[in-house]
């Protein structure tokens, strides 16, 4: 295994998906993948509807766990981020600076550039963020190994 902290760093920044594990008010578990923008900090931004699956069951219980990692490697070499957070809608007051990460990620990529148009009512979407209280990478043994990714 390379350095954790440069697994880690590599996985956020070569991947385009992060699988975000959310559960509903009474526990059944749900994963979904999103499209993320990483945030300097080690946070991660995203834009959902809010009534998916995912969406609804951070409104009511925003802990999430979130892994990245590359799923086009050969079984046995496999590496992944897992993360521990909170995840929220933002609101329409506190958009300004993440949707302007959120929106020069997107034009980056060769996307479309997201506006504040684009996050709040009537639009269909929002912008999310997971503000990380975790992040580690599994060792060969199977042990947790601390990395920072801000």
């Amino acid at each position: 295994m390379t350095d954790p902290q440069e697994t880690a760093r590599r996985l956020v920044e070569t991947n385009r998906y992060l699988t975000l594990a959310t559960a509903d008010a009474d526990g059944r578990p749900w994963a979904s993948p999103v499209w993320y923008a990483p945030l300097g900090d080690g946070d991660f931004l995203w834009v959902s509807d809010p009534e998916a699956r995912h969406s609804r069951n951070i409104a009511a219980r925003p802990e999430v766990a979130i892994v990245i990692f590359d799923s086009q490697v050969s079984p046995g070499s496999a590496e992944a981020v897992y993360m521990i957070a909170a995840a929220e809608e933002l609101p329409a007051d506190e958009l300004e600076p993440s949707l302007g990460v959120f929106a020069g990620e997107s034009e980056a990529q060769g996307l479309s550039v997201w506006t504040q148009d684009n996050v709040v009512p009537p639009a269909r979407h929002r912008l999310y963020r997971a503000t990380v209280s975790k992040h580690f990478v599994l060792s060969p043994q199977d042990e947790r190994l601390p990395v920072t990714l801000g």
